[in-house]
């Protein structure tokens, strides 16, 4: 396998085994900062060394024994070994030697779920909200700067600032590893929500890249999810939550032709969307709805998809219903995106007019302005109206701001079609 091919196998594995090579590490360590620093020496000697050696059997092994080394070799330099076992009560040497075998069991040692505990720490009230979830993508997506930057239409330079002083503050509060309880757990669920969501988000259309899809990623925050929803079943927003991600999930196989591209809702092939993730998805809502208590932005959220999974066709969407519930989550957490959203169910429902003139009140708006969306769906309903010049302006625009290289190829063609 040439160097090339092996580099790309290193950024595979590590898109896969990063977060949970993070959260093994952090438990012991009880250092997010350090876990990651070990980490990414694990993936640095991967890149050294598998080009000669190639790919080992079980990659994710390999990193966390690559990591492990370096862990123990940093606790025996800095005598960290020494003051955490003093209770042995033997020799120095002693002591080291037998908590260094301690150390070891503990890294293979899967106690509860680590991920879930890394995102509740990235999590802790110490850090602002937007620190907490660019951390967490950071460490339990395994994005980069770049890509975390798209996801929040922030520069990137304010997300690198933000990830290093949160990893800084979590070291100096001495934040402990651990799933908060009580009242503690319950200040941090919004924060953890919002995290996991745009994990899956990342996994459901990915900001940049060559793919248009980063399944494993979907896998990922459902796995995550439905293990939260088990450890708060009384919270409705957690089951819908769960409930959105699976329902959405459920059209993956649908979302790509075999090439790769991407095709669009209105045309997919419904008889390839996963019907158990549907009813695993509408069971979910049920769930919500049975706490007892007022459902927020995920249960709305998860209701619109049900409308999308419970149509047979694309002419059965119940495009009426769905704006009127984008308009109840427009008042329920005002956003331009649900507004963005809103129009496009406002253009199927009363026709693209309709859906255009709520689209122009957008196009001032700050958040947007480098938001590939926009003109996609401004876009859309131009060439719905038959205004194909101009349509072909924003689709050309909307291709020259997205960095995902599918999403790209697709408005291109969108925009090719227009002169046609």
């Amino acid at each position: 396998m040439s160097t090339d091919h092996t580099h790309a196998a290193v950024e595979a594995v590590w898109r896969i085994e990063a977060s949970r090579l993070i959260a093994g590490l952090a438990r012991i360590t009880r250092d997010v900062s350090l876990a990651e620093d070990l980490a990414q020496e694990a993936l640095l000697a991967a890149f050294r060394q598998w080009p000669e050696d190639g790919v080992p059997r079980n990659p994710g092994a390999w990193l966390m024994a690559a990591a492990k080394r370096r862990a123990l070799d940093g606790f025996r330099r800095t005598n960290m070994l020494d003051r955490n076992h003093a209770e042995l009560g033997r020799t120095f040497e002693a002591e080291q030697d037998e908590a260094v075998g301690q150390l070891e069991d503990q890294l293979d040692d899967d106690v509860g779920d680590d991920l879930l505990r890394l995102i509740f720490t990235a999590c802790h009230p110490v850090l602002p909200p937007e620190s907490q979830v660019a951390l967490t993508l950071r460490m339990i997506g395994g994005l980069s700067t770049g890509e975390i930057a798209r996801a929040f239409l922030t520069p990137e330079p304010t997300i690198a600032q933000r990830i290093v002083r949160a990893k800084r503050s979590l070291s100096e509060a001495k934040v402990p590893f651990e799933l908060p309880r009580g009242a503690g757990r319950a200040a941090r669920l919004g924060a953890v929500l919002g995290v996991i969501y745009l994990i899956f988000n990342e996994g459901y259309s990915a900001t940049s890249g060559t793919d248009w899809m980063r399944p494993q990623l979907c896998e990922e925050a459902m796995r995550v999810g439905r293990i939260l929803a088990a450890l708060v079943p009384g919270e409705p927003e957690v089951h819908g939550l769960v409930a959105l991600m699976e329902l959405q999930a459920s059209r993956l196989k649908a979302r790509t032709a075999p090439d790769g591209s991407p095709i669009l809702l209105t045309d997919q092939n419904r008889a390839l969307w996963d019907q158990l993730l549907i009813r695993r998805g509408l069971d979910g809502l049920v769930r919500a709805g049975q706490t007892g208590r007022p459902g927020g932005p995920y249960v709305l959220q998860a209701a619109i998809a049900a409308c999308h999974a419970r149509a047979r066709t694309p002419e059965a969407t119940e495009w009426g219903q769905i704006a009127s519930l984008y308009l109840l989550l427009e008042n329920l957490s005002p956003s331009p995106v649900i507004t963005l959203n809103r129009a496009v169910a406002l253009g199927m429902a009363e026709g693209p007019e309709a859906g255009l003139a709520l689209v122009d009140t957008l196009l001032g708006e700050p958040a947007l302005k480098a938001y590939h969306l926009l003109p996609s769906v401004r876009g859309d309903l131009l060439y719905r109206l038959g205004r194909f010049g101009e349509a072909r302006s924003e689709f050309e625009r909307a291709a020259a701001l997205t960095q995902n290289d599918r999403e790209q190829a697709l408005l291109r063609q969108r925009a090719a079609a227009c002169g046609n």
